[in-house]
Formats: C-alpha cells, sequence, structure tokens
C-alpha cells in the first residue's frame, strides 16, 4: 500500500516526465527558430526576446517559487536551448569534418597537390618589384624543387606611404615568370572588382589577414571558382577563422586552404605569436588543409626552422616563407625575408628532418 510519501514521490515524477517532454519541445522549436534566423542571416541571441519572456513568466508566476528564482531558472532554460542551436549549426558547417568526412584534396599546376599528406613548400617575395626580381627566386625554387611560388602584386599596408605593390602589372609579371618556369602562383587580392583579372593570370587567390573578414571579398572569392588560400586575421578566434572559410564555400568553392600566420599577443620578441596547437585543432575540425606561414608568424629568420618543423609535426599540409635576392633592398618586409642562400639552406634542413618530402 503506498504511503502518502510515496503517492507525492510518484506524483513528482509525473512532473519531472512531463517536465522533460516539455524541454525537448522547447527544444525543438528552438531549434526550428534557429533554422529560419539562420536563413535570414540574424543572430541567434536576441537579449529583448528574452527579457519579453522574462517578464512575461515573472508576471504569470504565483509561487511558491520567487521572482529571482523563476528568472534564474529561465534563463538556464534559455542558454541551453541556445546551445541546441549553436551547435547544430555548427555541425552543419559546409567546412566542418562531420559534414565530409574526408581531406579536401586541391590540385594546382602540374602534379602539385595540397592536402594528400605530403606537405608542400610556398616560398617567394613579399612583393613583386620587378621581373628580374621574380625570374631570380623562381629559378631559385625551381632548381630547389618547390613549384608553388608567392609574391604580393596588392600590398595592404599599416601606412599609406608605404610600397602598395604594382597591382594589376604585378599578376601580369608573375603569369609570365609562373609560365617560364612551370610554378603555381599564389598572390593576394583585395578588391572583389579583382577576381575576374586574379582567375586569369595566377593559380590561388590569397586573402590576407587584414580582410579575413572582409565578407564581400570572402563572397566574391566563393564565386571564382580557382583555389583560395585564407589567411587567420590578426586576433581571430579560430571560430571567426573557420567562419570566414564557410563564406568561401557558402558561396560555392569548396577549393579552400587555411593558413595560421600567427595572431597578435603581448609578446614581443616576436613580430607575432605562432599559435601551432591551430594546426591540429583546425585538422580536426575541418577537412581543408591548413599551411603555416613562418615569416609572418615569428618575423625571425633564426627560429625558421625549427617552427616550421613543428608545424610540420602538428601536421600542416605546407610551410609558407619569404624569399627575396637581396633582402636589404626589398620594398616590403626586408628584415624578415630569406636571401637565396638562407633560403636553401632553411629548405635542407626541412628535407633533412624527415618531415618534408622533396618533389625534385
Amino acid at each position: 500500500m503506498n504511503t502518502p510519501l510515496d503517492q507525492l514521490r510518484n506524483e513528482l515524477q509525473e512532473v519531472n516526465s512531463k517536465l522533460l517532454e516539455l524541454l525537448n519541445d522547447r527544444a525543438r522549436i528552438s531549434h526550428e527558430i534557429g533554422l529560419i534566423k539562420e536563413k535570414q542571416g540574424v543572430p541567434k541571441f536576441d537579449p529583448i526576446r528574452e527579457k519579453e519572456m522574462l517578464d512575461h513568466l515573472i508576471a504569470n508566476n504565483q509561487g511558491p517559487f520567487d521572482n529571482s528564482t523563476i528568472k534564474h531558472l529561465f534563463k538556464e532554460i534559455f542558454k541551453a536551448s541556445l546551445g541546441v542551436q549553436e551547435k547544430e549549426h555548427k555541425r552543419t558547417l559546409l567546412v566542418s569534418r562531420k559534414q565530409h568526412k574526408s581531406n579536401t584534396i586541391i590540385p594546382l599546376k602540374g602534379n602539385t597537390v595540397v592536402g594528400n599528406g605530403s606537405p608542400i613548400m610556398v616560398a617567394g617575395p613579399c612583393s613583386v618589384e620587378s621581373m628580374e626580381q621574380l625570374r631570380t627566386v623562381a629559378a631559385a625554387l625551381k632548381a630547389a624543387g618547390v613549384t608553388v611560388m608567392r609574391g604580393g602584386a596588392f600590398k595592404p599596408r599599416t601606412s599609406p606611404y608605404d610600397f602598395q605593390g604594382l597591382g594589376i602589372d604585378g599578376l601580369r609579371m608573375l603569369k609570365e615568370v609562373g609560365d617560364e618556369f612551370g610554378l603555381s602562383i599564389i598572390s593576394e587580392i583585395v578588391h572583389p572588382a579583382h577576381m575576374e583579372i586574379a582567375a586569369e593570370t595566377i593559380d590561388v587567390i590569397q586573402i590576407g589577414a587584414r580582410n579575413m573578414q572582409n565578407f564581400e571579398l570572402l563572397k566574391a572569392a566563393g564565386e571564382a571558382k580557382i583555389p583560395v588560400l585564407l589567411k587567420r586575421g590578426l586576433a581571430a578566434t579560430l571560430d571567426e577563422f573557420i567562419h570566414a572559410a564557410e563564406y568561401i564555400l557558402y558561396h560555392g568553392n569548396s577549393q579552400v586552404m587555411l593558413i595560421e600566420r600567427g595572431i597578435r599577443t603581448y609578446e614581443t620578441s616576436t613580430r607575432n605569436t605562432l599559435d601551432i596547437s591551430a594546426v591540429p585543432l583546425l585538422k580536426q575540425e575541418t577537412h581543408l588543409p591548413v599551411l603555416v606561414d613562418v615569416t609572418h608568424s615569428t618575423g625571425r629568420k633564426d627560429i625558421f626552422l625549427p617552427c616550421a618543423k613543428a608545424a610540420l609535426a602538428a601536421g600542416a599540409d605546407g610551410i609558407m616563407v619569404e624569399v627575396h635576392p637581396d633582402p636589404q633592398t626589398a620594398l616590403s618586409d626586408a628584415n624578415q625575408q630569406l636571401d637565396i642562400p638562407q633560403f636553401n639552406d632553411f629548405w635542407n634542413g626541412l628535407l633533412g628532418s624527415g618531415l618534408f618530402t622533396s618533389s625534385k
């Protein structure tokens, strides 16, 4: 025979079951609201709407819970419902490894492939300055067995008085040298209007750190249908970085490579702080190739080699480094560019480590 205590416990269990059912119903409705908000491009969290719901609940509270307790309990329910929306949103990202299990593999010129398990080397001058400069570097890269060359035609600079690059003329020079030496060419594009000329002249569009959240540029890169190298912003979280890549995939271009180039911290002994942990995290969270720029992340030629080794050991799909025939006369970033003998030592050090295999 049930005692009064047993009866109350049974009633409580029934209430718990009803609460569970209602909470799951609320989560389902919240999820559907999140999908609609995502399509509309509006934020998931709406503080005004949350206040309206809390005010309504408190106005109808008949106790025995006091208003502060009701407010606390429902804030936790709201938080949990928002978590359902955000978790589902992450799960359905096009860049997510949950969405696409296998690694994205991106073919470039010739037999060069990014993301197939064999890392690549990307090297070249910070800025395109002359045909002689480009040919000198290209010949050295070709001789070393490097097949991908970088060079800046458009140079976003902190100061408006610094060298801004040769622009479209620089892109045309890069194409000529790339064709002459059989190299794949990577160069930064800073304006959506230049995507068409980029597709005609270079093999990979680079979107620089300062443009990582230039959303119109990201959309244009998504429509360009040629490979994109997306750099992490100076102070961008990995979540922001991943969502910037999502813009490109969402607009139709799945040929995206990510590159860690250091983030801004309080440390002053290096130009930026190389976030090595970003490499395995990005490889786990996304299916995209991940490269590391040792030049911009450290700004110190004396530690390029160990940092590159660390990046490769962490699973990086490639290394980027800046090379100039005569760094002291370079029009940009003179102190951090390797000369050709220094590059050869750097390259041989990587080959000798067993972490890199040459395509030569």
